[in-house]
């Protein structure tokens, strides 16, 4: 295709899906910050608090791959248009809620307008760049978006929640989304879809998601209506006969959501545990971190947000072309194992804070290590998941990790916040202080999160080899430092 685009339009066009972009990964670490108040406020208790994170991430993960084949079958510019409108008003329905049902069902929604925008917002840059050197620049501007956005997130989420109130993290994504809609249908062209665009694999993605959705709510219940109780064995039961379902669908259909072929590739099979193991960790220190900081430390969201601020900085950075020239000289699998030791090092100082913890000693030296951890790590294992497939594929590939990435962190937040509150339960029942018995649930999930990080490093150092088209990948990445240089 013959790109109709000049250069000076394509750039402008970049920053519109950049700015889309920004407002999604705003709403994922905004969040945390103000998810004390919000449980203060609307009368979550500490285990169906995750259901605020999790109903995000459970729609966004279980419909990221579906919202690429929407874009293949619909034009990727409608979708694009249809996923800011759904994200936008969700996140009005967000800001006015009253209640806990209405804020987790608009949650889902916003995760579900999230996953097509963020689907073919990749699809979009790599229409309107086609050459190496321009569409290397341009994912370097998107990856810095992406991390960067964590490091203002956190930061916005602080300032809103101490002026403003938790509704104002939400509400705020109006005018950004009226904005985005009106220069998208400006600056991005209108392409036709390819008459031979696979048919939609709507029962793949209805059983997994609906599946996940049942798991996790079997787990966050456990502790308040029992583990072996009917429901909670009934939900898991529920759970794991949807996911072989699942899997049926997969086998047979002809344009699966999720190719099971795929996983017969050792680096693909690799690399999407590894994303599982990680992104449990990490969301779980995300959220289980902020909780510690205001309900221990009694640090206010302004002070939370500043307190995330060094990881994310450290995780743009990285961004912006140093894991690049990590992953060109020394390969895929150390970066990953260096980096998910460093990650699970920070974690496992996280575990060892006190009750009276001061942010210099107990804090930052914990944020530091996670945010070179990660920083490290992560587009080395995006190439890992890719470097087995034909650059053609590779696209489908990175659906497929980032998938594993929303799941776990689904998941794994699930497991590690409801330990943490059977931990803090069993304590305070025997007469152990309340702060004490909060900070020891914490320490445990953030141990816990540690071994999963760990796990991670081992996978990535002992399992990964280099791929058949890494190579592929490195003119591109070559370009990103010189492409920060530049800007």
């Amino acid at each position: 295709m013959t790109n109709p685009l000049d250069a000076r339009k394509r750039w402008l066009a970049l920053i519109v899906l950049c700015l889309g972009v920004l407002m999604i990964v705003l709403d994922t670490t905004i969040v945390n910050v103000a998810l004390p108040s919000i449980r203060e406020d609307l009368q979550f208790t500490e285990t169906s608090l995750v259901w605020v994170v999790n109903a995000y991430m459970l729609t966004f993960g279980g419909f990221l791959l579906l919202g690429g084949r929407l874009g293949d079958l619909y034009g990727h510019r409608r979708l694009f248009l249809i996923g800011i409108t759904l994200f936008t008003v969700a996140s009005l329905a967000c800001g006015l809620a009253g209640s806990q049902g209405t804020l987790v069902a608009a949650r889902a929604v916003q995760g579900l307008g999230g996953a097509v925008v963020t689907a073919v917002a990749l699809s979009l840059i790599m229409t309107l760049f086609t050459e190496p050197a321009e569409r290397a620049k341009a994912m370097g501007v998107y990856g810095f978006v992406c991390a960067g956005g964590g490091s203002i997130g956190v930061l916005l989420g602080g300032v809103l929640t101490s002026t403003l109130g938790w509704n104002a993290i939400f509400l705020v994504n109006l005018p950004i989304g009226a904005l985005v809609f009106a220069l998208c249908l400006k600056l991005i062209p209108l392409v036709r879809a390819p008459a031979h665009a696979q048919k939609l694999d709507v029962a793949g993605a209805v059983t997994v998601t609906t599946s996940l959705m049942l798991a996790v709510y079997a787990i966050v219940n456990g502790n308040e209506i029992g583990w072996r109780s009917p429901q909670t064995l009934g939900l898991l039961a529920a759970a794991a006969m949807l996911m072989a379902i699942f899997l049926a669908i997969e086998a047979r259909v002809r344009a699966p959501l999720m190719p099971l072929g795929m996983f017969r590739l050792r680096n693909i099979a690799t690399a999407n545990v590894i994303g599982v193991l990680w992104a449990a960790a990490m969301f779980a220190w995300f959220f289980i971190s902020a909780l510690y900081m205001q309900l221990v430390l009694g640090y206010d969201p302004m002070q939370v947000g500043l307190a995330f601020l060094p990881a994310n900085l450290i995780m743009a950075a990285f961004s912006l072309g140093l894991s690049a020239k990590l992953v060109m000289r020394y390969g895929i699998r150390a970066p990953i194992g260096v980096g998910l030791l460093l990650a699970a090092a920070g974690l496992g100082l996280f575990a060892l804070a006190p009750v009276d913890g001061n942010f210099t000693v107990h804090v930052l030296p914990g944020m530091m290590l996670l945010g070179f951890g990660a920083g490290m790590a992560l587009n080395p294992v995006l190439l890992a998941a890719m470097s087995d497939v034909e650059p053609g594929e590779a696209g489908l590939a990175s659906g497929l990790v980032n998938t594993s990435f929303m799941m776990g962190g689904a998941l794994g937040l699930a497991i590690l916040a409801s330990l943490a509150a059977a931990r803090t339960h069993a304590l305070a029942e025997s007469s152990v202080a309340q702060l004490v018995a909060l900070n020891s649930g914490y320490r445990l999930a953030f141990l816990c999160g540690a071994l999963f990080a760990l796990g991670a490093a081992v996978l990535g150092m002992m399992v990964l080899r280099p791929g058949k088209h890494v190579h592929t990948h490195e003119p591109e990445d070559e370009a990103l430092p010189d492409a920060a240089s530049a800007d």
